[in-house]
């Protein structure tokens, strides 16, 4: 008579230390669970604006609006075009509580980080998630940028600070305004923390998607204000201008 569970699945292997791709099932070789045909797929950027990352048709660029209105942040840096199917992992992870596949782009984001770390991107002295509305937080039960935060700060060897920046007002949801009326929902919503130490520091903040930058813009703001020597934004993915 045995008392051990029945379990008919694959079970991890700790010696040779298979996996099994979260996107098509099939064995990864690699360290994180992907295989090398779905890594390959995956809508990776290509040629994008210098500063804000956005999508342009050739590399090296700056597009009009960075150029005309500098932000506070330095560079954005982000691997993927926000598409299928990065933009299904990040919404199940997101609003389905599947961390699975936020920690499976977590980990590429991560190797894509230190591949720029190697090519010259200066190394941040702390990562920050952006902060999470408190309705929203009780909501979701989590703020997923905090997460890859703290993912990311493991991998990358990185402090990693989650109460420096706070979200003092709770707004209206981002997601269906443009950017004029996203930059007036966010006006005042965001505040330091009264012992937050800022001044000198090069900030790298976290978020999953990057649209129009007006949450990095207010928080970019914020730091520099305080003292912070750079910002540069760290994320999963990146919209195209709206009609491209």
């Amino acid at each position: 008579m045995s008392c051990q569970p029945r379990y008919e699945g694959q079970v991890y292997i700790c010696l040779k230390n298979i996996q099994i791709c979260l996107l098509c099932d099939e064995p990864a070789e690699a360290e994180v669970p992907i295989c090398d045909a779905c890594e390959a797929e995956l809508p990776w950027l290509g040629d994008h604006c210098q500063t804000c990352a956005l999508p342009l048709s050739a590399a090296g660029l700056t597009c009009g609006e960075c150029q005309l209105e500098p932000p506070a942040f330095e560079q954005v840096v982000v691997p993927w075009l926000y598409g299928f199917p990065v933009d299904s992992l990040i919404t199940r992870f997101k609003h389905n509580a599947k961390w699975p596949f936020g920690h499976l782009l977590a980990d590429v984001l991560g190797q894509y980080l230190q591949h720029c770390f190697d090519e010259g991107l200066p190394r941040p002295d702390v990562l920050v998630p952006v902060p999470l509305a408190s309705k929203r937080l009780r909501q979701r039960g989590f703020n997923q940028a905090a997460m890859l935060g703290r993912w990311l700060s493991k991998q990358l060897d990185l402090p990693f600070e989650e109460q420096v920046l706070r979200r003092i007002h709770d707004t209206n949801a981002q997601q269906d305004l443009d950017a004029k009326a996203r930059k007036r929902n966010l006006r005042h919503a965001f505040a330091l923390a009264p012992d937050a130490d800022v001044k000198g520091r090069h900030f790298a903040l976290i978020d999953d998607v990057l649209t129009t930058g007006a949450t990095a813009q207010a928080l970019a703001r914020l730091l520099r204000d305080a003292g912070a020597a750079r910002v540069d934004v760290y994320c999963l993915a990146r919209t195209p201008k709206p009609g491209n």
